[in-house]
């Protein structure tokens, strides 16, 4: 009776235990400096968060109850942040020769990306994005239009944008050639904070409805404990009355247990 009382407990308590764990994915095929940066992010705000590898892969997750502000908490601050490819990794052979508008094409595209990589990289600075228009070379013009470009920015409250812009536009007219000051253009708008977390009235009356196998699962075991107290608590009563005067008593007893 004992061992089977014990073998129930464990399974409730098992039960309950995975009823518990309500935790929920928020991103994943991550690399593990992207994990890093997410969980800092939402740990640093308060909300639970933990990384966990899957395959060479990292995934990050939160509570359910937290899912939604951790989801705006992260877009707020620019992650996971999309990664940029080199001009190495644009530029891969793969055996083709490639046409002179592809190879264009392909070095506008690095560039693009080495830029908003760089531009990225400044503190306070959530999200960059360069965009180049450089026109081709004819060989009948004798001058060709200059080349332009357009940087958005997404940065954080409280950030001196009147000393981004200048640095901004250096750091894209020194990565282009033939590019001139005048032509470079930087939009900066400020990232939005994440709304704040709802009452906690509101989630004390939703926690009910999310556990209600733990609840289950924890009132069974209180009644399992119950059951088997009670039947130790008759035993040590059978063993007092086990004298060869209450041994008819004795046998009734064991026969109704």
């Amino acid at each position: 009776m004992k061992s089977i009382v014990m073998r129930a407990l464990g399974a409730l308590l098992a039960g309950a235990l995975l009823a518990g764990c309500d935790d929920q994915v928020l991103y994943s095929k991550l690399t593990e400096q992207q994990a890093n940066e997410m969980v800092a992010a939402l740990r640093g705000a308060g909300l639970p968060a933990d990384k966990a590898a899957r395959e060479g892969e990292f995934e990050v997750s939160t509570s359910k109850e937290h899912f939604a502000q951790a989801v705006r908490t992260l877009a707020a601050q620019g992650l996971p942040r999309e990664p940029f490819d080199s001009l190495g990794k644009v530029f891969k052979r793969e055996g083709f020769i490639s046409s002179p508008l592809e190879e264009r094409s392909r070095l506008l595209h690095a560039l693009s990306q080495e830029l908003s990589h760089t531009v990225s990289s400044i503190d306070g600075v959530v999200l960059a994005r360069v965009t180049l228009a450089v026109p081709e070379k004819h060989p009948l013009q004798d001058k060709t239009p200059p080349a332009s470009a357009s940087v958005l920015i997404k940065h954080r409250a409280g950030m001196d944008v009147d000393a981004l812009v200048p640095k901004v536009k250096a750091l894209v007219v020194n990565g282009v050639e033939g590019l001139p000051y005048e032509n470079v253009t930087v939009v900066p708008f400020v990232a939005e904070a994440p709304a704040p977390e709802a009452a906690p009235a509101t989630a004390a009356a939703a926690a009910p409805l999310q556990t209600p196998l733990a609840a289950s699962a924890l009132l069974g075991i209180v009644a399992l404990a119950g059951a088997g107290g009670l039947h130790w608590w008759r035993r040590r009563q059978l063993l007092r009355l086990s004298g060869p005067r209450r041994a008819p008593e004795l046998a009734a007893a064991k026969d109704e247990a």
